[in-house]
């Protein structure tokens, strides 16, 4: 299929969005006949701990077993995808035309980096979830990147979100687009350019609450915090920050009456009042290049980092007022074995997170910080970079080697299967009914078992 090119007058783009306006009160009879809880709408699924409760998906695969469809994809991208209805979406970056000089400078300290002898079309997907086929693909920018990338990622790491009737998908530094579950771009919003540390790339995935999109923009320059109609890509707060690069995506918490969206980083942990902005409070403690993003429940928060400090820290809101460094709203700290790039998981009572981006897994019991087990040693994994998720009763932990472990969910440690894959897999699993699906860098796997019939 061939990508779609779209190009935006004045006049079109006011009609798209009279046109759009239109279709969200169409839209807003079918978005409620699908459950969210049942979805995996952003990032870190329905819950924002990458849990998903009412998904029960295959315990054993391999490339010739409980493969449903194995979709090829263009271009390349680690970016999670997502799931609504009947419908994936994720987003990519297709290389075109003649190799030319980089534009990137070599950043200070940089290392293992990668720049972009091409020009990029950037490219948001929508796929069918039965048959894995590819239904549209909309190309929303097309230009060569003015930065390198870790010699592992690209340039599409951030996952889209959506509300069941728009899809917002970040660029990054070539924008911020909303469109419509056909493929046509509703509104764009352009932050800027970034300016990365060591030249690492860009990756933190926006996220939604109600009408509102927020996005986290840490780098080398000017950061901020920014708050988007989901409907017209409108500004509805932007908020500086005394942050350099952080690739943590934000978390939205439901405190009281009231949401925060909280936003792990270097300097502080952060927390704002999700309608106006302002700052509800802070902590500091993180590592530098802080790249796990929060997770919360019940009126507790968790953050961690590991990167030349190793730091992992449980925060109650209650006490969580202004600055709460060292404070007794920071319940426990703990600092061995943290995470660094995977994000944690938090299933029930227990947190769990690998040691690092390495094959070791870790559990405490999230209330109090006590230690339940770890690290244990993951065989034959290699580094991990996606984050675990729960589903079932059990955990899937995905390492880079295409290797996903599924392990027993409680206090005690057990492989249960051991799974592999013939692609490089960097793109956190989801699950959703009784299937599983994994983002490599070559394929889109459907995991489910076959259909007993009369189910």
């Amino acid at each position: 299929m061939r990508p779609r090119r779209r190009t935006r007058s004045g006049s079109t783009f006011a009609a798209r969005l009279s046109a759009a306006a239109i279709c969200l009160a169409i839209g807003t009879v079918e978005a409620a006949e699908i459950d969210p809880a049942k979805q995996w709408g952003q990032w870190r699924g329905p819950t924002g701990n990458g849990v998903a409760l009412h998904a029960d998906p295959p315990l054993t695969w391999n490339e010739q077993e409980n493969i449903r469809w194995k979709t090829p994809l263009p271009g390349r991208g680690h970016s999670t995808p997502i799931v609504w209805g009947d419908t994936l979406f994720l987003t990519t970056a297709v290389a075109h035309g003649d190799a030319g000089a980089p534009l990137a400078r070599r950043s200070p300290g940089a290392h293992n980096n990668t720049p972009s002898l091409h020009r990029r079309r950037f490219v948001v997907l929508a796929i069918d979830r039965a048959s894995g086929r590819i239904r549209w693909q909309t190309v929303v920018r097309d230009e060569q990147p003015h930065e390198t990338t870790h010699e592992t990622a690209g340039w599409a790491s951030h996952s889209p979100v959506t509300d069941g009737r728009i899809v917002v998908a970040s660029f990054g530094s070539r924008g911020v687009y909303g469109l419509d579950f056909s493929g046509e771009v509703l509104w764009r919003a352009d932050p800027g350019e970034m300016r990365v540390k060591h030249g690492h790339g860009e990756g933190s995935s926006p996220v939604l609450h109600g009408d509102t999109v927020v996005v986290n923009w840490d780098h080398e320059g000017d950061s901020f915090v920014l708050a988007l109609d989901i409907a017209t890509g409108q500004q509805r707060w932007k908020v500086a920050r005394a942050e350099g690069t952080s690739w943590s995506t934000p978390l939205i918490v439901a405190h009281g009456a009231s949401h925060q969206v909280i936003v792990a980083a270097t300097k502080q942990v952060r927390a704002y009042d999700m309608a106006s902005g302002s700052l509800v409070w802070s902590c500091g403690g993180l590592s530098g290049n802080v790249v796990a993003s929060p997770v919360a429940s019940d009126g507790m928060v968790y953050v961690g980092s590991s990167y030349e400090i190793q730091v992992m820290m449980g925060i109650r809101l209650a006490d969580a007022r202004g600055d709460i460094t060292a404070k007794k709203a920071v319940v426990w700290t703990r600092r061995r074995h943290t995470p660094y790039v995977p994000s944690p998981l938090l299933y029930g009572e227990y947190l769990y997170f690998v040691s690092h981006i390495q094959g070791f897994m870790n559990c405490v019991e999230a209330r109090s910080g006590r230690a339940v087990y770890g690290p244990r040693h993951l065989p034959d994994g290699g580094m991990i970079y996606a984050s675990p998720i729960g589903a079932g009763g059990r955990l899937y932990v995905t390492a880079r080697s295409g290797v996903t472990y599924v392990l027993r969910h409680g206090e005690t440690f057990e492989i249960l299967a051991r799974n592999r894959l013939d692609d490089v897999i960097s793109a956190s699993p989801i699950a959703v009914d009784r299937e599983l699906y994994l983002r490599g860098d070559r394929f889109l796997y459907r995991i489910s078992e076959p259909v007993t019939p009369g189910e």
